[in-house]
């Protein structure tokens, strides 16, 4: 499958999703590493505190395919680790893209070294065993308002994370490959010598990302 967002910056398809009336823009996660940059069909997991039941906390990897990311969901809990070097090196061997952990992960330096793409609320080394359990896989999954289903594209570079519905994906990239073109116009401008006020209103850059009067979302 073709994927017309791969490579476009995630404050680009944040403003055309801005621009089209819709969420996407997830708070509060970073990169583990710099450098990195990801788009792929989100597999998601939810995680549950422990109960009487029991669980487990990453058996879930014998499922996702190749150049899926995984986008994990515990809650925001910072006190344990949802994700560890393990996951880590099985991941990076089976060509899983990348994972985003709404939460944190451990065995940083493990990561790394494998190079392996994360996106996490922080880092702790303390273990999810007997804490944490898996509660759903494919499910979607609602954070601050932004609904992740399975299959919905999850791009993720430096600057954050954004997830775009699989349906208006090409619909989303033609509106952030505009920003992309209206920016870079605006900067070739400044530098032949017109001032940043009016080639940002020559090219309108302040409307950039306001939603067009009577648009569908």
């Amino acid at each position: 499958m073709s994927n017309s967002l791969a490579g476009l910056p995630t404050a680009s398809i944040s403003d055309a999703l801005d621009k089209l009336g819709l969420p996407g823009s997830i708070q509060g996660i970073g990169p583990l590493h710099p450098g990195h940059q990801v788009c792929g069909p989100a597999f998601t997991v939810a995680y549950v505190p422990i109960d009487d039941r029991g669980g487990t906390v990453g058996d879930f990897l014998d499922d996702v395919p190749p150049g899926a990311v995984i986008f994990i969901d515990n809650q925001a809990r910072t006190d344990c680790t949802v994700w560890g070097g393990i996951m880590t090196q099985v991941a990076a061997h089976r060509g899983v893209a990348g994972t985003v952990i709404h939460g944190v992960c451990r065995d940083v330096a493990v990561t790394a070294t494998a190079d392996f793409p994360i996106w996490s609320a922080g880092r702790f080394m303390r273990t999810g065993k007997d804490r944490v359990r898996v509660r759903a896989v494919q499910e979607p999954l609602d954070l601050d308002g932004v609904t992740i289903c399975a299959g919905d594209l999850v791009c993720a570079d430096e600057d954050g994370v954004v997830v775009v519905p699989a349906a208006r994906a090409d619909e989303i990239a033609a509106v952030a490959v505009e920003v992309e073109r209206i920016e870079a116009a605006i900067v070739t401008a400044v530098r032949d010598g017109a001032t940043l006020g009016h080639a940002r209103q020559t090219h309108g850059y302040h409307w950039l990302q306001t939603p067009t009067p009577g648009g569908t979302p």
